[in-house]
């Protein structure tokens, strides 16, 4: 098939498991061609793997000191531009659009007629999943910002719903895990200052805290390590760590619970996918959340007992096969396939 395969560009989460069904489709044989949207060209890290792909301005979500601004986000929209991208983008030949909740691909697929298949976990939540309370505003944001003709949801845990396992990359899999360090802490917090950050993690002297988000370059201030962006070097922290802290984004919670790593979850405010994150996480006793950075909460959760490995299977695999089967109604089948892998694996929910 021709595929047209949307990419938010505004999280690393979506570019980390874009990267790996983009892979797999093309590996399967399909003429993929990729749109990015959300965040400038220069920005973009590490997506060799989309070309040929292009880059658009699209819809980015503003934040400040660990809260979502809507005003600002609204302010920043250039909505001519995003509707010009829309009537102009070539869907001739195309057979698919699978949009990781990128609004350009999307509202392409809707005008046009073409068949839309809703990647990612945003596609979770018209199913029976936890959902933290919030405004009408923020419910309709999440389930219309990008909304397809078919939903490939992904989470933690089923839920007894037809949605898939997260999306693990294939790095995870291969590579030999090194021994943890019981006193090591990766700590990834985007939307929060550093000098926050830094004010939070500096008693806590006894544990080495390796940084990353809005860090520009490496340098080491005694039991703190600030870490510029790396996939390579961020994937050996998490390895080799016995702890994640880090906002209720999806990925890379679900990379820890894969490799059994204790999870503290600072949900981003006025952000109800985050929220509900962090509602699910607890409800299913997969870890802690805080609602600031609440050094109280955090040396609870230091002395919390270590998680145990969740081993999810290659999802990519069974949104692939479903993707192929044009099968779309029969979604149960895929979704309850992938788990029952999982459970394979010496785990179930």
């Amino acid at each position: 098939m021709k595929i047209l395969f949307g990419v938010q560009g505004t999280g690393n989460g979506h570019i980390s498991r874009s990267r790996e069904l983009v892979r797999k489709l093309k590996e399967d044989g399909h003429d993929v061609e990729v749109i990015i949207s959300g965040r400038k060209e220069e920005e973009l890290r590490e997506i060799e793997v989309f070309a040929p792909y292009r880059v658009l301005k699209g819809f980015t979500l503003v934040t400040r000191r660990g809260r979502m601004s809507y005003m600002e986000t609204m302010f920043q929209l250039d909505f001519v531009r995003l509707m010009s991208d829309v009537f102009t983008l070539d869907l001739a030949g195309v057979d698919l659009v699978i949009t990781d909740f990128e609004p350009v691909t999307s509202m392409a697929a809707r005008m046009k007629g073409i068949v839309s298949i809703g990647f990612g976990h945003q596609y979770a939540f018209p199913y029976h999943v936890p959902v933290a309370r919030g405004s009408l505003f923020e419910k309709y944001t999440l389930l219309n910002f990008a909304p397809a003709r078919y939903n490939a949801g992904l989470h933690w845990d089923h839920f007894n719903q037809p949605i898939f396992p997260p999306v693990i990359p294939e790095t995870l899999y291969k590579a030999v895990r090194p021994k943890e360090d019981p006193k090591k802490i990766l700590v990834y917090l985007p939307f929060e200052e550093i000098d926050d950050i830094e004010e939070f993690l500096r008693p806590f002297y006894n544990f080495r805290c390796f940084i990353y988000g809005k860090v520009t370059e490496d340098r080491d201030d005694g039991h703190l390590s600030f870490r510029a962006y790396s996939r390579e070097g961020f994937l050996r922290d998490l390895m080799e760590s016995s702890g994640v802290v880090c906002n209720a984004g999806f990925e890379l919670p679900g990379e820890a619970l894969h490799l059994g790593k204790k999870l503290l979850l600072r949900p981003l405010d006025g952000q109800i996918e985050q929220e509900s994150n962090a509602l699910a996480m607890v409800q299913l006793g997969y870890g802690m959340s805080m609602h600031k950075l609440d050094g109280g909460v955090f040396r609870e959760w230091l002395a919390s007992p270590s998680g145990t490995p969740l081993n999810y299977g290659r999802t990519v695999n069974y949104i692939a096969e479903w993707v192929a089967s044009k099968r779309w109604d029969d979604l149960k089948v895929f979704t309850d396939a992938s788990w029952r892998e999982h459970c394979g694996k010496g785990w179930c929910a």
